[in-house]
């Protein structure tokens, strides 16, 4: 085996010009290795930015011949420690950031290492769009490959679901581009398999006719907790307009409760009566407007996190009653409590209410999720923290907390209990038979036959 400095060498002079190697001292190199959630930076022996496809072959051959660890990053925001850093080669994907729209087939080629704001920017001026995340500073890749919950969910289904085609970098260096019909085992694994199988450098999307939107942020003080629990509970029981959209959460930053609601609807204005019971709670912050798509990602404050150490989770719930949602709220004044003493900073619990009909959108199965015979919708649980030595303190939170929500959801009636866990929000203790159910025997087997060498091993993240 090689040290690292010497395969960084090796790819440095195995380079064209379009490419670079970058090493500690750098402020390329810093920002290499940079991940908005600190816990998930680590110190590579170098950083890579591949400029074209033919050097991140070169590159990747190297990687396998010297059996060195690596990582590919596009945006930087999985919060699970390894999953997109390395003390090996840290391969950023900036310069694949490129957008390009092709009216006839009204697809867009997008790199994977574009973030989601530019690519909205990019589209608009086409008046198209395309499935995306939610927040600013997303990465194309991670969120791509690992199944991608947008704004236009209830219209058209996951990410993964409007994916045409992957241009795909497979672990012998072969270039090829997959599709459901030119690789039906590729297309499977890859919607929702994460780097198990290559490296993907381009995405082809499906986009759809995009206007302007109306939305925002509302802000409430906890004494109007009842109002919006009751408003998110007849939100969902009742709105079955697909292009309307609520998110609530319950948050304690900074020693304090706040309470808000992002609401969404994909027209520049929404019918009359669907947000009422939102719009005439009392609120202590206001941001809602008719806005372009692209501005929607900056409603939810996430920058004031970057930095910090942070973990995520979701579980699935079938239905959002007054009951569970005091539940969550009662978990977080929980925890806020619980916690006064740590190095805490921000507690939130997010309610994710989507369509049962989600999952219909695509009729070609996908690694994820392992069954579509029902959608659901999510809680999504985030901490953040300063202190390195509390890492265990709150990834053992998280994992409690979110068994814990699981037993009141099943305790309320809800069949929630065998529900794979959504890839992309899984915390690190997650099993790979929790998140990818029946479909675990099918890509273990893709997985063997494409990379008997587990070349793609080297690198962080689940494997099959």
């Amino acid at each position: 085996m090689f040290r690292h400095p010497t395969v960084c060498a090796v790819i440095a002079a195995s380079i064209s010009s379009k490419s670079a190697v970058y090493y500690n001292g750098s402020t390329l190199y810093t920002k290499d290795n940079y991940h908005w959630a600190s816990s998930s930076s680590q110190l590579s022996a170098c950083s890579f930015e591949p400029g074209t496809t033919e050097d991140l072959v070169k590159a990747l051959q190297i990687l396998r011949v010297t059996r060195t660890p690596f990582a590919v990053k596009s945006g930087g925001h999985s919060t699970n420690p390894g999953f997109s850093s390395t003390p090996g080669v840290q391969i950023a994907m900036y310069l694949f950031s490129d957008i390009t729209y092709d009216s006839d087939s009204q697809t867009a080629k997008v790199g994977t290492g574009a973030i989601w704001d530019d690519v909205y920017l990019t589209l608009e001026e086409y008046g198209v769009n395309v499935l995306g995340g939610k927040v600013t500073g997303v990465g194309v890749g991670g969120f791509l490959l690992g199944g991608g919950f947008s704004f236009l969910t209830n219209q058209h289904g996951l990410a993964i679901d409007n994916i045409v085609a992957y241009e795909l970098i497979l672990p012998d260096g072969t270039v090829t581009t997959v599709t459901s019909s030119s690789n039906p085992d590729l297309y499977f694994g890859l919607r929702g398999g994460f780097n198990n199988f290559g490296i993907v450098t381009y995405f082809t999307l499906k986009t759809y006719p995009q206007s302007q939107v109306w939305g925002g942020s509302l802000a409430y003080s906890q004494d109007q907790l009842k109002a919006v629990n009751a408003a998110v509970a007849n939100f969902t029981a009742n709105v079955t307009d697909p292009k309307a959209s609520v998110y609530s959460t319950y948050n304690y930053v900074s020693g304090s409760p706040i309470l808000s609601s992002a609401l969404f609807y994909d027209a520049p204005t929404y019918p009359d009566g669907i947000f009422d019971d939102f719009l005439t709670i009392p609120n202590i912050g206001k941001d809602i407007s008719t806005r372009t798509f692209a501005s929607m990602v900056d409603v939810e404050p996430v920058n004031d996190t970057a930095g910090l150490r942070a973990v995520f989770n979701a579980i699935a719930v079938e239905e959002w009653t007054e009951s569970l949602l005091n539940d969550v709220a009662n978990e977080t004044l929980f925890y806020s409590n619980k916690l006064v003493n740590s190095s805490v900073v921000e507690i939130t619990y997010n309610v994710r209410p989507y369509l049962t009909s989600i999952f219909s959108h695509s009729d070609i199965p996908s690694a994820w999720p392992d069954s579509r015979e029902r959608g659901y919708s999510y809680l999504e649980f985030f901490y953040a923290w300063k202190d390195s030595s509390e890492d265990d303190l709150f990834y053992d939170i998280v994992d409690t907390s979110s068994n814990y929500m699981v037993s009141l959801a099943i305790a309320a009636g809800q069949d929630v209990g065998n529900v794979v866990s959504y890839p992309n929000n899984a915390d690190p203790s997650t099993s790979m038979e929790k998140m990818y159910g029946t479909n675990l025997p099918r890509l273990r087997h893709i997985k063997k036959a494409i990379d008997p060498s587990n070349v793609m091993g080297l690198a962080g993240g689940w494997k099959f």
